[in-house]
């Protein structure tokens, strides 16, 4: 048996997956984010955007100009990533690149006013997919779930 194929021995829980598999949390977390980021994924392709022009435009709207490096640390994109992505952003006029005064060997990069208007825009679009994703949890549910994904993205050392 592979990986894609199904295992057609248990057919008592074959619709569950069976109660190993229904009960692995870590599994159904995988299935869980794996549903979320190819939604997330196929909704901000149709705004011509990916996952991250959204965290380069966020970081920069709410924390101001930033260097490439403090781009990539602040958004954990790797740093030849974040070149390709600001180049992209900057080819759409969202960002600019200016030279920084302290340093004129680097550049800051700055959110323009059509990169705050994308940013409005993919804001939008996430809070849909959200709603869409997390439609079978109540709000205290989904304040439960955002809290204990924190813990555990903190607890791996990892930032959003």
């Amino acid at each position: 048996m592979s990986d894609h194929e199904p295992d057609r021995s248990d057919t008592a829980g074959e619709s569950t997956g069976g109660h190993r598999l229904r009960n692995l949390r870590t599994r159904l977390l995988s299935l869980a984010a794996m549903h979320s980021d190819r939604r997330v994924n196929e909704e901000l392709a149709r705004a011509d955007a990916r996952k991250w022009h959204y965290a380069v435009l966020a970081t920069l709207a709410e924390q101001g100009p930033a260097s490439q490096a403090q781009l990539s640390d602040r958004t954990g994109i790797y740093r030849s990533d974040v070149v390709s992505v600001v180049n992209e952003l900057t080819a759409r006029r969202q960002v600019e690149r200016s030279p920084n005064p302290a340093d004129r060997r680097r550049n800051i990069i700055t959110i323009t006013a059509a990169g705050s208007q994308q940013l409005a825009t993919l804001d939008t679009i996430l809070a849909q997919v959200e709603g869409e994703v997390l439609a079978p949890l109540t709000a205290p549910q989904r304040e439960q779930l955002a809290r204990l994904l924190t813990t555990l993205v903190d607890h791996h050392g990892q930032h959003p």
